[in-house]
């Protein structure tokens, strides 16, 4: 087996596919903003494969480190090792704000389909249930050029309309009428870009060109029938162009030997 080729089924856990997808969204020389766990997971092994001039800006305030393995955390002064820059949440912040951040990877509780993100209240208020709050999300995804979102394919937090927006999709409303119109009308010169694409335990997902969620690729072992019955709108998955690659062996070997030696994520 060259180190090249695809692993097979069963050769590889499902936290191994989620982190070699979102890696491959990466684009050499792009400035990433990351947050902990799998998108550490991901911008390391992108920096050893096929991104090795991207730039990786920590949440907590670490630019352009190469950690000689993962840290724990944002916070983890491995983060600063041979960086160009310890700063803080503040500084990394402005960074957002003067847009020189090409990508960012982020999470959430509940998406809907025009890609807005809930990470405050799962059923709206009042009497929802208090979630985590925005902690940056927001700022991130708002300024960002694109995001990639990673998220757990339940049909409970695949909605067709979020029960609160942390952070704007492609649709958002509009002050002070609540019509639904496209990012870039509500957020004029400000406007960046928005969601690129999410990356669940079952496939990866895309937006067409008014905003909407589809069905890009299906992980192995799911048909896209299987992920469309795990979203509570009508997914479009005429547009599945087939299998999620499976990691390469390489992937594995780095993942496991030189990114989470330690498996602090990967365990």
């Amino acid at each position: 087996m060259a180190g090249n080729d695809y692993a097979k089924v069963g050769e590889f856990k499902p936290i191994d596919l989620l982190a070699v997808a979102a890696a491959r969204e990466v684009s050499d020389g792009e400035v990433v903003f990351a947050g902990t766990g799998l998108p550490m997971l991901a911008i390391m092994l992108a920096q050893r494969t096929n991104a090795p001039n991207a730039t990786c800006i920590y949440e907590a305030g670490s630019v352009d480190g190469r950690p000689i393995d993962l840290p724990t955390s944002v916070g983890d002064a491995r983060c600063h090792y041979q960086g160009a820059l310890a700063s803080g949440l503040w500084d990394v912040f402005g960074q957002l704000g003067r847009g020189v951040v090409d990508m960012a990877f982020l999470g959430g509780a509940e998406i809907d389909q025009y890609g807005s993100v809930n990470t405050t209240y799962m059923g709206g208020l009042p009497g929802g249930k208090r979630l985590t709050g925005s902690g940056g999300n927001a700022d991130i995804n708002s300024l960002a050029r694109r995001t990639v979102f990673i998220m757990v394919q339940e049909k409970r937090r695949w909605v067709e309309r979020c029960s609160y927006i942390t952070s704007p999709g492609w649709r958002i409303p509009k002050w002070p009428g609540g019509e639904f119109v496209h990012k870039k009308e509500v957020y004029n010169k400000a406007f960046r870009g928005g969601p690129w694409a999410v990356i669940s335990d079952m496939g990866v997902f895309r937006f067409d060109d008014e905003g909407v969620i589809y069905l890009d690729t299906v992980h192995p072992g799911f048909t896209p029938e299987q992920v469309r019955d795990k979203c509570m709108f009508k997914l479009n998955i005429a547009r599945v162009s087939g299998e999620t690659k499976t990691p390469t062996y390489n992937d594995l070997e780095l993942l496991y030997k030189v990114v989470d030696p330690e498996g602090i994520f990967l365990s």
